[in-house]
């Protein structure tokens, strides 16, 4: 240790002897707008300004690092190394900073932001994380340049702060590259500039306007006709008629909104035997995603080229008892669940129609309202199978959801004939608190409040009146007994081949 202590303190003495040119009134400036995070979270406003959905994610997962690397840095490990400071007799006046901190030297603050903060980008997006790297490392070798740390507390920084950003994939996994997707090519029509195309915009979806959306498609499919929907004049059952209307006049429909407006155009494309193009201007976008459609210009090459997919849609089938409204036929083309969620999809949405701070955004209401969720929701009671279970929450995926845990956020495979079943369990004790602590150590595979299963079916039933359901993104009520099910291969979804090494020729294979 007396070594490498030696060894820190020569080549701290060589760096602050060393005279690099054109460093001097970067490297103090620098150093110092990195205070409290401040340099990366500008970045990261930045990068989110910029529209750009990969950049957005990037950013998101750079803060988050950013915020974890901070907390274990600054308020456990410097409390417990306690090394001093350098002497700074031998660093020039001109580099010093103008007030010397006094915090324990180990390890260093600035480098463990910096890195966490460019992992996370990076994790997300290499482009970004390829520019935001070189600013990362001046931040952290100016921590010696100035003369408040050695070499050793930011080798240790920058370790801890990529271990941060690494850590995060616990609580909010990676989508994988497209290569890694699987799907199965399916026979859709080639479309010209879109001729034949009928593209129902959902106005208010997403960030932009209907109007703005529309016209990118004009000028991406000029002989496509876009039909643009006032998003205050109906309901869900306005837009099913709206996408009915429009689908007898097609060759292929078209959707541009969320998960929502995807669904409710997925059943009637599965229906008239239309495939179905893609367009991701919601706030989500889970199924584009997993379709490897990040962008417009992606549907729109697939369009042109006739280059498609199988994908399996999941329904939501009342039996018997169940009448009215809650007794029709739903499907998903993502999760469904009973529970919690549903719970929290509805609160949100409260609060966003009524209360002031739910002018914040999704995001932000969906973060209150899951506070007040946890605080005040009871338990479900239902027979699944056959078998009576008390639960806190039943999803189910469409197809196989990564990662195997409770935060399940994307698939490779959309056609794979399967149901991804997964239970927390409300009979245990600390149920909810035994499975937000699996969640948070990665151990949600040998919790005994969690189970999961792949399964072709799932029957519930003796749910009681007032259960909720919820179906991709979308809350209503729950019949008292129901099936889920699926229609293998039953929709056709416009993607380019050229992006996905795995696309395999032919139908779905037999499962």
């Amino acid at each position: 240790m007396t070594r490498l202590s030696r060894l820190d303190r020569r080549v701290f003495e060589r760096v602050a002897a060393a005279h690099p040119p054109l460093v001097q009134a970067v490297l103090p400036r620098l150093s110092h707008a990195a205070d409290h995070g401040r340099l990366w979270l500008a970045t990261a406003a930045a990068m989110a300004a910029t529209g750009d959905r990969s950049a957005r994610r990037a950013a998101g997962r750079g803060v988050v690092a950013l915020g974890l690397a901070s907390l274990t840095t600054n308020t456990v490990i410097k409390y417990v190394a306690r090394r001093r400071r350098p002497l700074i007799d031998s660093v020039p006046l001109a580099r010093r900073l103008a007030r010397q901190p006094h915090t324990s030297s180990f390890p260093s603050g600035h480098s463990a932001s910096a890195a966490a903060f460019a992992t996370g980008v990076a994790l997300e997006s290499r482009r970004h994380g390829a520019l935001v790297a070189p600013v990362a490392a001046a931040v952290a070798f100016s921590r010696i340049y100035v003369g408040v740390h050695y070499p050793g507390d930011v080798v240790a920084g920058l370790v801890l702060g990529v271990g941060a950003a690494m850590a995060t994939g616990r609580v909010w996994p990676r989508r994988p590259p497209v290569v890694r997707l699987v799907h199965h090519s399916a026979p859709a029509p080639s479309l010209p500039e879109g001729e034949g195309l009928v593209v129902v915009v959902n106005g208010g979806a997403g960030t932009e306007s209907a109007g703005v959306t529309a016209d990118r498609l004009r000028t991406l499919l000029p002989k496509a006709e876009i039909v643009e929907r006032d998003p205050a004049a109906g309901d869900e059952d306005d837009l099913v008629a709206l996408l009915t209307e429009a689908a007898g006049r097609a060759t292929a429909l078209g959707i541009c909104g969320g998960d929502g407006s995807v669904n409710a155009a997925a059943a009637v494309s599965a229906d008239r035997g239309l495939p179905l193009a893609v367009f991701p201007g919601g706030t989500l976008n889970h199924f584009a995603l997993d379709n490897g459609l990040h962008r417009f210009e992606d549907t729109v090459a697939a369009v042109h080229q006739g280059e498609a997919v199988s994908v399996d849609l999941a329904r939501i089938r009342p039996t018997a008892g169940a009448h009215g409204a809650a007794g029709e036929t739903r499907h998903f083309l993502n999760t469904f669940s009973i529970g919690l969620y549903p719970d929290l999809v509805r609160a949100r949405e409260a609060l966003q129609r009524h209360s002031p701070l739910g002018r914040l955004g999704k995001w932000p209401s969906a973060a209150l309202s899951l506070a007040r969720v946890l605080r005040t929701a009871q338990p479900v009671e239902m027979e699944v199978n056959g078998r009576p279970h008390r639960l806190w929450l039943i999803f189910a995926g469409n197809g196989l959801y990564s990662p195997e845990g409770f935060a399940p956020s994307h698939r490779t495979q959309l056609d794979d004939g399967l149901l991804d079943v997964r239970t927390v369990a409300a009979d245990k004790p600390f149920a909810r608190t035994r499975v937000t602590l699996s969640v948070l150590t990665g151990t949600l595979g040998t919790s005994r409040v969690y189970a999961a299963a792949r399964l072709p079916r799932l029957r519930l039933a003796g749910l009681h009146d007032g259960c909720t359901l919820a179906y991709d993104g979308e809350a209503g009520p729950a019949p008292a007994s129901l099936l889920l099910d699926k229609r293998p291969g039953a929709l056709t979804v416009y993607r380019p081949a050229g992006i996905d090494a795995d696309l395999i020729p032919g139908p779905r294979a037999a499962l």
